[in-house]
């Protein structure tokens, strides 16, 4: 009985993939999302991420792998999850509120020409809303990673990566997939092998 639910998992898995695999929309979205993370760095521009959760766990874990390393030795690239300072993050959710978080922290660092990046498995983090008005306020691109219906965050962002499902844990499985596709796309962009 476990063996057949582990299987179930798995391929339900493999199927949002399989999705994903044969949506050329959404290739067309990763690739353009690519292009716009690549020419921020290379302009001397960040990346910022946000999530809540384990979405927040994903957000960490993708600008690590611009900060450390994809693939390649190379040089650090400029990328954060505002999340990670938690004298920050209780003193604003005390003194403000958890919603205003990441938008002060936008509207404190954020410049025009970084990306943020929000991960919100409903795309209504009303957290991520506010972190995204403040980065249009300061000429930032903003890139929501959401699933199926993108949520309020479909109208609220520049790009919209919106997984094909609705079950929180596939939804994540997929933005880890598209996360590490960018990375290696922007690090081979960046630092192209000779």
């Amino acid at each position: 009985m476990i063996n057949k639910k582990i299987k179930e998992i798995i391929q339900g898995s493999i199927l949002v993939k399989q999705q994903l695999l044969e949506d050329v929309s959404m290739q067309e979205k990763v690739a353009a999302v690519i292009e716009v993370i690549t020419k921020s760095f290379r302009d001397g521009n960040k990346v910022l991420f946000c999530g809540n959760g384990g979405s927040a766990a994903d957000a960490q874990h993708l600008a690590a792998e611009f900060s450390g390393r994809f693939y390649k030795d190379r040089m650090a690239l400029p990328a954060d999850a505002l999340h990670c300072n938690t004298s920050y993050l209780t003193a604003v959710a005390n003194d403000y509120s958890y919603d205003a978080i990441y938008a002060r922290l936008v509207d404190g660092i954020g410049v025009k020409g970084d990306v943020l990046v929000g991960l919100s498995t409903s795309g209504n983090s009303e957290n991520i809303l506010k972190a995204f008005e403040a980065a249009k306020t300061k000429g930032m691109i903003t890139v929501a990673f959401t699933g199926a219906t993108g949520g309020k965050m479909k109208d609220a962002c520049d790009y919209l990566l919106n997984v094909p499902s609705k079950d929180t844990p596939r939804i994540q499985e997929s933005h880890i997939m598209l996360g590490h596709i960018i990375c290696e796309l922007v690090e081979e962009n960046l630092f192209p092998t000779s």
